[in-house]
């Protein structure tokens, strides 16, 4: 079986969908993705309990036992594939969705199951089926195939629906960034706007990077208030083996919390920014608001900052994406709560990002880190200060595959990720991705340590470049009469062409009968 890259893959299948919506052939694509895992999971089990004497590839108990996913006899992708071409593939599919769930309970409710519908395209939808069978998935346990078609067409599919795939997805080098600063690596992890469960995926990733095991290692705890981001993200979730708590059902964080009792010693997050119909109204009395102020009702961003800062362990940090607008916002309520959080000593480090990361919105935006107590984790205490990074102006590279999105660079994640771990360390000092060893120093237009003091003088603006100043222009050694002397040529010879096209272009009208008079 020849490897289909993920590329060419989301070429042919974006073909098929037709008129379909992308927020619709989302489903279709993902399900069977997920279908796909289960099955070739399943496939290799079999393999090696076939091998095995005195064991039965036909028990179910066998596969529970490696942590595999049951696939009973009629949902398996074989008998898929070669009903692929019938009319009858929907319901194959539904079938065998159904049955998949039915034999394995962690999965109930899960599975798309829809896909006899009559809108949906049977001859599209069995080339599809095709298509996912030439995905090689090896036998290589870090060629993490499916995982890696999975993420790259949620990110795809986040793009083509604009505004609202921004409810599921969080462009991968901003998950990387904060995931990297907070350096997850023991403990329970939370995320309450999980989406579809990018902060999870990355902090596994970021454990095996460093020779660690996800499981015993780190509890994971999401929630998601839509049902189908729910399911998206349990699937995701399933194709990394991961085991995660994402609550019984989907639900709002704010009114109906699911792990209320949750401490966690990471928080990452991406909630969704400025919304206003929050029903805040109905929270005044909340505990989660503590000592720092109501959050207003009219704008949820405080809101998710002291949800987060409640489930935070007494040394948790937390890191997440807001608006540019909640550095500094005047309103009463918010200004309270800003006020009240710095002279609590609750905000660790803010960092303005570059425009153009996310396709889903235009508003600049930023990221908060918030910690329960400075002194603990092993840091350095940091009592009285905060860490502003203003990142605007730092390294971006296109998206692959996308002509308007950016991302941050790996050397920007490197530097930013440096410069937040020296800031916190004993000796303000920290070792690059490079293996190269930092001391911290604020660097003028781009990051500065910022006291109490300075703070309550700015009356408690956090925008970063309130703090860093602007970067000093770079001398390049020409001087004036230099570079006068050179501006006046290029002048010159701009000047001189804009004539000779002027000529031209007179000739020409001329040439048709259409003379323009010399004024």
């Amino acid at each position: 079986m020849a490897e289909l890259r993920k590329e060419d893959l989301w070429i042919m299948a974006d073909k098929l969908r037709n008129n379909m919506d992308s927020a619709e052939y989302k489903h279709v694509c993902l399900g069977l993705i997920f279908l796909k895992y289960i099955s070739d999971s399943f496939v290799k089990a079999y393999a090696e309990i076939s091998q095995d004497e005195y064991a039965d590839p036909e028990d179910k108990d066998e596969y529970t036992a490696k942590n595999v996913f049951w696939v009973p006899q009629e949902a398996r992708w074989d008998n898929i594939v070669a009903r692929a071409k019938t009319p009858e593939i929907g319901q194959v599919i539904d079938n065998a969705m159904y049955t998949i769930e039915k034999e394995n309970p962690s999965l109930r409710g899960v599975l798309p199951k829809d896909f006899a519908r009559a809108s949906l395209d049977k001859t599209a939808l069995g080339e599809l089926v095709d298509l996912l069978a030439n995905i090689e998935i090896g036998n290589d346990p870090n060629k993490d195939t499916l995982g890696t078609v999975y993420e790259y067409f949620l990110g795809k599919f986040a793009r083509a629906e604009g505004k609202l795939g921004g409810e599921f997805y969080t462009p991968r080098s901003v998950v990387e960034l904060i995931v990297n600063m907070i350096e997850p690596h023991d403990g329970r992890v939370y995320d309450p706007c999980c989406g579809s469960g990018g902060m999870f995926v990355q902090s596994e990733k970021f454990v095996k990077d460093r020779q660690g095991r996800i499981d015993g290692q780190l509890a994971i705890y999401g929630q998601e208030s839509n049902y189908n981001t729910w399911r998206l993200c349990k699937m995701n979730l399933a194709i990394r083996g991961i085991d995660a708590n994402l609550g019984q059902q989907n639900a709002d964080s704010f009114h109906n919390d699911q792990h209320k009792n949750l401490k966690a010693d990471y928080i990452m997050a991406n909630p969704p920014f400025n919304i206003s119909d929050w029903g805040g109204e109905r929270l005044i009395d909340d505990p989660r608001w503590g000592k720092y102020g109501i959050p207003p009702a009219g704008n949820a961003n405080y809101a998710w900052i002291l949800h987060m800062l409640y489930h935070l362990a007494p040394s948790g940090t937390a890191g997440f994406v807001l608006a540019n607008g909640s550095l500094s916002s005047s309103t009463i309520s918010e200004y309270t709560i800003r006020k009240n959080l710095i002279e609590d000593d609750k905000i660790d480090c803010i960092v303005t990002l570059p425009g153009g990361l996310f396709s889903t919105t235009s508003i600049p935006v930023c990221l908060w880190f918030i910690t329960r107590n400075k002194l603990k984790n092993g840091h350095r205490d940091r009592h009285g200060e905060i860490l502003f990074i203003d990142a605007r102006n730092m390294e971006t590279e296109p998206l692959e595959d996308s002509r308007t999105q950016l991302k941050l660079t790996d050397k920007t994640i490197d530097d930013i990720t440096s410069i937040y771990h020296a800031f916190r360390n004993h000796e303000k000092k920290a070792i690059r991705a490079d293996g190269a060893e930092i001391t911290y120093e604020d660097k003028q237009g781009f990051w500065k340590v910022a006291t109490l003091k300075e703070i309550r003088a700015k009356d408690y603006n956090l925008t970063p470049a309130s703090y860093v100043g602007v970067a000093p222009i770079e001398e390049d050694g020409e001087s004036f009469e230099e570079k006068m002397d050179r501006l006046i040529n290029q002048l010159s010879k701009v000047m001189s062409e804009s004539l000779e096209l002027d000529k031209e272009i007179k000739n020409q009208l001329s040439s048709i009968g259409w003379a323009i008079e010399e004024v």
